[in-house]
């Protein structure tokens, strides 16, 4: 199953309202960065344990760790969770900046270091959320 044939099943997975959402902003996504990498990653480690929400990535960069490990990642990122959709913006070395910039502007949505949570396209600014993601593009 190629990449985006597993992406297509994930979206398709979803509940009516939240794969409606994540639909469209998989196509927001793709019209933002058009020829980037695209990235599925099920949510299960090495032992085929899963460790996380499966989720869609976007782009590329080398992911720097403690230590001096690195290794290739997505730059945005895109999940289910059990309220809603976390997108993430990995590309941001400071941990606050999203909360700062983007926070107060963006709608119903939490904002941490890396991730926006929403419940629903509706509930938050694009425009906002589309500037974010353009922010973690930014090398």
């Amino acid at each position: 199953m190629t990449t985006q044939e597993q992406i297509q099943d994930y979206i398709n997975s979803q509940p009516e309202l939240k794969r409606n959402d994540m639909q469209e902003l998989h196509n927001i996504i793709l019209e933002l960065i058009p020829d980037c990498q695209l990235w599925f990653l099920d949510g299960k480690n090495d032992e085929n344990k899963t460790v996380s929400n499966p989720n869609i990535g976007y782009g590329s960069y080398v992911m720097q760790y403690a230590g001096g490990k690195t290794r290739d990642f997505y730059q945005i990122g895109m999940s289910a969770n059990t309220t809603g959709i976390s997108v993430y913006i990995m590309n941001i070395g400071d941990k606050t900046y999203l909360s700062e910039t983007y926070g107060d502007k963006i709608g119903k949505a939490s904002v941490t270091g890396y991730c926006i949570k929403f419940k629903a396209l509706k509930d938050i600014n694009i425009e906002i959320l589309k500037a974010a993601i353009l922010d973690g593009l930014k090398e």
